[in-house]
C-alpha cells in the first residue's frame, strides 16, 4: 500500500483513532528525535487539537510541499 493511499484511509478513521495512529508514529520513531523535537511536535499537536478549525488538510499540505520541490528542480 502506497503512502497516499494510508493516508487516504486515515482520513476516514474518527478523529480519536488518528490520533491513536500519531501517537503510535511518534512513538515508532521518537528514539531518532531529539527532546526538542518531540517537544515542537507535542506543542503542535495540542494546538492542532485546541483549534481544529485552523488545520489545513494533508492533501493540501503535501500539494504545497510537493509544488515548492518541483520548483526548486
Amino acid at each position: 500500500m502506497s503512502a497516499t493511499q494510508v493516508l487516504e484511509q486515515l482520513d476516514k478513521l474518527p478523529f480519536e483513532e488518528q490520533r491513536e495512529v500519531f501517537e503510535q508514529l511518534r512513538e515508532k520513531f521518537e528514539g531518532d528525535l531529539t527532546l526538542e523535537q518531540v517537544a515542537e511536535l507535542d506543542r503542535r499537536a495540542e494546538r492542532a487539537l485546541a483549534h481544529p478549525e485552523r488545520c489545513r488538510p494533508l492533501d493540501d499540505v503535501v500539494a504545497d510541499i510537493e509544488k515548492r520541490f518541483r520548483a526548486k528542480q
